[in-house]
């Protein structure tokens, strides 16, 4: 088995624990979903594995760009962990449990201001939700957007220390970029800046647009439900999760177009410089 293969196994468990880490906290009672989350943990872990053990990926972008992939995934991760551990502790307190609480408390009271997208989330729910779970929905939020932040911020700031995504001279867009066709459409710089600006709008956009959307899904379909623990994990770390990546994503596409435009600068330079001129 060479090394890319059990890379892929290794990121593929990863992708299993985070799956089956709100099955694993929480008690589950009979007739429970455990089937339906275990059969989803293996065709997301057998993706994986195809994805990152094949010579040209199909969907995954900035595959040789660490540790991009790797810091969205452990926000995830540490967003679904720390969501488990509170729900947990409502059946099964502990020290860590109750630290969490205490500071899911804090900062869920401290984004609760209005307009903010923790107070929105808030009122999609009806008003006969529950006081606990408003509470409980509260905490959720106000941690997932904390790591959410978090995990931009240390973008950012890998950005400008470790000048990524360039750890050699060459960044392979065919590799890294699966689902962009640089020979299709407008100039390749200013396609990714296009692409960059959509998503940096979407992702600032996405934590009010949510409960919007939550709001009139529960006014003139089905109103929403979050008495399930694992409804209200997965729903909160979506709503947080994909707006961050998506702002992650708009900042690491206009990086590549930087990396292209200044590449075209130099070759013209040298160009000019041996006397000749770029076509």
């Amino acid at each position: 088995m060479n090394t890319t293969l059990l890379k892929a196994c290794a990121r593929a468990l990863c992708v299993l624990a985070l799956i089956a880490t709100p099955t694993l906290f929480l008690p589950q009672p009979a007739g429970g979903n455990s089937a339906i989350v275990a059969l989803v943990a293996i065709f997301a872990a057998i993706f994986t594995v195809v994805e990152y053990s094949s010579a040209s990926p199909s969907f995954i972008e900035f595959r040789s760009a660490p540790p991009f992939n790797r810091l969205r995934f452990a926000a995830l991760f540490v967003t679904v962990l720390t969501l488990s551990l509170i729900m947990r502790g409502a059946e099964a307190p502990s020290t860590l449990t109750m630290l969490l609480q205490v500071i899911g408390q804090q900062v869920g009271n401290a984004m609760d201001v209005p307009f903010s997208p923790v107070r929105l989330i808030q009122l999609m729910m009806t008003d006969d939700t529950p006081a606990h779970v408003m509470e409980t929905l509260r905490v959720a939020a106000g941690l997932a957007y904390v790591v959410s932040l978090l995990s931009i911020a240390t973008f950012i700031v890998m950005l400008r220390v470790k000048r990524w995504p360039r750890r050699t001279d060459s960044f392979n867009v065919w590799i890294n970029l699966p689902m962009f066709d640089p020979t299709a459409g407008d100039d390749v710089v200013v396609r990714l800046n296009r692409d960059s600006q959509i998503n940096l709008i979407l992702g600032f956009l996405l934590p009010f647009l949510i409960p919007a959307i939550g709001k009139l899904i529960t006014i003139y379909a089905t109103p929403i439900a979050l008495n399930d623990p694992q409804t209200l994990i997965w729903m909160v770390a979506a709503w947080a999760f994909l707006p961050s990546s998506l702002l992650m994503r708009g900042i690491a596409l206009s990086r590549v177009a930087q990396m292209i435009h200044a590449q075209r600068k130099r070759a013209y330079a040298a160009a000019a410089a041996n006397g000749l001129l770029p076509v």
